[in-house]
């Protein structure tokens, strides 16, 4: 385990801080006390002040340095990079990330939210390797050159849009070496966004975004299935056995939501990194998520959307019959988070893959 290494401040006046407990920087960071546990153990990135009672407490250089690790997370890049980087920054770089997460932003509606978008002058945090997978990508975009993100998603588009199913199942394969996160956050959310906000004169039977989430579902269900046969082959127990559904994840999709693309992309992006994680589809009243999560028991729930604003009914339900259950919430709008649960097991997520880091971090 790489240690922290605290950067030290003229004057002094940063360590002179009694420090916060891991709660408080956890409610500052937006993430479970868990995730820090987990980069304390894996990556060094712990407290590293004490009280008079021995008790360890971050430093306002400890809170910098997650603040690194918690933006380049966001922005998708791989977490042993990110805590690299947070470990590696200066002190520039670190006044740099507080200055960013105490800065209000404009959000869509005009309301002041904390600032998300990366300073000028760190670029180099950037340009670490697997950066480019699931954020960097997608924020900056590259010329629509053979091959490119961009030309893929416009070939996704295209295909849905001129009922091409064939062809947008081609365009989606996922291969039993994909990435469902980087498929997601890069090629299908994009293109499903795109589609979304076209006018199409259609015959009938004819609706562009069947056609692309159709191909989506088959591309997941065809990594899935070629995902857990390897496991198998490899020694591994198969997807029901008793030892994987000790710590299931549940996920719900909004009420409204008709495809639930992204919770199924998010259950694939799980099942990539080892986890076990179902859907649940269908009507799904506050009453009977109460019984699934009773009945399944899991180590977390995950509300997984691409609403802008979506009912947080069962979200508050699930919390009040289960006040320790982990739960992870992605909302990208500020305005929406205000209607959840204030309480440290619940937690906002701005993007997809945070989500994906944020769940990991609990269930390991």
């Amino acid at each position: 385990m790489t240690p922290s290494r605290p950067v030290s401040t003229s004057g002094g006046s940063r360590t002179a801080s009694p420090g916060l407990a891991v709660a408080a920087v956890a409610r500052r960071l937006g993430v479970a006390p868990a995730t820090l546990r987990t980069w304390d153990r894996r990556y060094g990135l712990g407290p590293s002040g004490r009280t008079a009672g021995s008790h360890r407490r971050y430093t306002p250089e400890d809170v910098a340095r997650l603040l690194v690790m918690r933006r380049l997370t966001l922005e998708g890049v791989a977490p042993v990079d990110a805590a690299r980087a947070a470990l590696d920054a200066d002190v520039e770089e670190l006044e740099s990330a507080t200055q960013a997460a105490e800065t209000p932003r404009a959000d869509d509606d005009g309301s002041s939210a904390p600032a998300e978008e990366p300073r000028p002058g760190r670029a180099h945090l950037r340009a670490l390797p697997g950066g480019g997978a699931g954020g960097l990508a997608a924020q900056t975009p590259a010329p629509s050159s053979p091959g490119s993100a961009s030309a893929r998603v416009s070939d996704v588009v295209d295909a849905a849009i001129a009922y091409d199913q064939a062809r947008c199942d081609d365009l989606l394969r996922l291969g039993a070496h994909g990435d469902p996160a980087v498929w997601w956050t890069q090629l299908v959310e994009p293109a499903w966004q795109r589609v979304a906000q076209r006018t199409v004169l259609a015959g009938p039977g004819a609706v562009p975004e069947v056609v692309l989430a159709t191909a989506a579902l088959q591309a997941l269900r065809d990594f899935t299935e070629d995902h857990e046969q390897a496991v198998v082959a490899a020694g591994g127990p198969p997807p029901n056995h008793p030892s994987r559904m000790r710590k299931i994840v549940l996920i719900f999709a909004a009420p409204e939501e008709v495809v639930p693309l992204s919770a199924h992309a998010l259950a694939a992006a799980l099942a990539a990194k080892g986890a076990t994680a179902r859907i649940v589809t269908g009507p799904a009243s506050t009453h009977r998520s109460l019984e699934l999560v009773t009945m399944v028991r899991p180590a977390a729930v995950v509300l997984a959307t691409t609403q802008r604003r979506p009912d947080l009914d069962v979200v508050r339900a699930v919390h009040d019959g289960f006040p320790e259950l982990p739960m992870f919430v992605g909302l990208r709008r500020d305005d929406a988070a205000s209607e959840l649960p204030l309480a440290p097991t619940v937690q906002r997520v701005r993007s997809f893959t945070g989500l994906l880091h944020e769940v990991l971090a609990v269930v390991g």
